[in-house]
């Protein structure tokens, strides 16, 4: 495996973005320290996540419904359900190889979601046991990370809670998600996760609920990360839109500038393709021009971030 890993991801753990920003999951890579969720009392939090699901509240929408009767918005139920897990080698390269399962459902609607077959269920996705989930994980111990992604990974956080209360190799763990989480979920999270792998899509709400049909946006993203920088150590990827850069961009990255500094690592990404129903909408129905792209990465390098692209 090790062999087909793309050149900057053989020796990225000795980079300079994982020096400033990473410095324990090198730790826990190199077998110096344990990964957080072998340190803390799972059973405790098992339980809490799971009495969540008699009205659920486990993302900022709250639609308090019954997952055990019935499901949710994001059209998830009481049972964990999934749509792959394999060893991802085209993440961020200080993450790969990835021992990446995605699941299904979101707690979006994102217009141009690139993974919208599992996002908004037009595959049929398997149902996988709670055992059989860590099974997996211990399976893959030899890579870097298993890194939880979907669709959205919140819905099902009690069942990959649950999981890793069988799992026994010294594994990080990444939560790859858009942030949404209610503070119930954040305080589950908490002490549990090496790295948050965020998706910080927007910072004007009218865009969020326009492109991604969701309310309250900002404030609810932008309290999360504060909380998960606090937490653990962070990645945050954004997507740079099409005509989005003052709106959304710019802002973005001067907060993570102003109040995360070179502590994380910022993936100021440039491969938007208009996906799913994106060309419905004028403003993103191409793709990011080149001037557009090149703006936003010389501010990220103007704004001193630890910034990959």
């Amino acid at each position: 495996m090790w062999q087909l890993l793309r050149p900057d991801a053989v020796n990225a753990l000795e980079s300079e973005n994982v020096k400033k920003a990473l410095p324990r999951y090198r730790k826990i890579l190199i077998k110096k320290v344990k990964a957080k969720f072998l340190k803390v009392n799972l059973k405790e939090k098992v339980e809490k996540a799971y009495k969540i699901l008699n009205s659920c509240g486990l993302c900022e929408r709250k639609c308090k419904v019954n997952r055990n009767k019935t499901k949710g918005f994001c059209k998830v139920g009481n049972e964990p359900i999934i749509s792959s897990a394999f060893v991802h080698l085209g993440e961020e390269p200080m993450l790969v190889p990835s021992f990446t399962i995605f699941f299904m459902g979101c707690t979006f609607h994102c217009q141009f979601c690139q993974n919208w077959s599992i996002s908004q269920w037009f595959e049929k996705g398997k149902i996988i046991t709670i055992k059989e989930m860590a099974k997996l994980i211990d399976e893959h111990k030899n890579c870097r990370n298993v890194n939880f992604v979907g669709g959205e990974p919140t819905p099902q956080l009690p069942f990959i809670l649950d999981s890793l209360q069988y799992v026994k190799s010294n594994i990080p763990t990444i939560w790859n998600s858009n942030f949404y989480m209610s503070l119930k979920s954040m305080n589950l999270l908490k002490n549990v996760i090496d790295i948050y792998l965020t998706d910080w899509k927007y910072w004007n709400n009218k865009c969020a609920e326009r492109l991604s049909k969701v309310k309250n946006y900002l404030e609810i993203v932008k309290r999360n990360h504060d909380l998960a920088f606090k937490d653990s150590e962070m990645i945050i990827r954004h997507l740079i839109l099409p005509n989005h850069f003052n709106c959304c961009t710019k802002p973005i990255l001067n907060y993570i500038a102003e109040n995360y500094g070179e502590k994380v690592i910022v993936n100021v990404m440039g491969q938007y393709r208009p996906e799913y129903k994106a060309h419905i909408y004028s403003d993103i129905a191409n793709y990011p021009k080149k001037e557009e792209l090149e703006k936003a990465w010389k501010l990220a390098e103007d704004l001193g971030l630890n910034w990959i692209k």
